[in-house]
């Protein structure tokens, strides 16, 4: 699978944070099955910007943590196998990860890897309008968070 990173503002620009998506997005292309052609691009940038986004694209006049953008949205299966070549955008706010990670007492680190989980199911279509919905993006955000461990503080592989 290609990642390719970029920032909204090269200031933004961390080794740490391409390591941490890297291995989330090469870890859902195993688990998924996305083959060596599927590409995602994801955009590292403040919540001034994606506030923007959010409102633009979304009407929600307020900055979000995550944003997904699939190329195939509306397609009943959503990805579309190996041959598939660029999935979407996902556009993750750095002042989010920091304001979560505080709020939900872990690492940056594992913020902005559920992040890049969540958005990345989004890619593949995943959803949580419902609560079953919800239950089972859960499901597989941990599941892969927990194969890389990227756990909670306090909790156990």
């Amino acid at each position: 699978m290609n990642i390719n990173i970029n920032y909204e503002d090269p200031s933004f620009q961390d080794a740490t944070y391409e390591q941490v998506i890297e291995r989330v997005c090469q870890e859902a292309a195993l688990v998924y099955g996305l083959g060596p052609t599927a590409e995602i691009s994801i955009l590292l940038c403040d919540n001034e910007y994606i506030h923007q986004l959010n409102n633009q694209y979304r009407h929600i006049d307020r900055p979000t943590d995550v944003l997904s953008f699939a190329l195939n949205e509306g397609e009943e299966d959503g990805y579309d196998g190996p041959d598939t070549a660029l999935l979407g955008d996902i556009i993750i706010s750095l002042e989010k990860v920091r304001e979560q990670a505080d709020e939900f007492g872990h690492s940056y680190e594992r913020e902005l890897a559920y992040l890049t989980i969540h958005g990345m199911l989004h890619i593949l279509g995943y959803d949580h309008m419902t609560d079953e919905d919800k239950a089972e993006m859960r499901k597989e955000e941990e599941f892969i968070l927990h194969r890389l461990g990227y756990v909670r503080q306090g909790e156990e592989l």
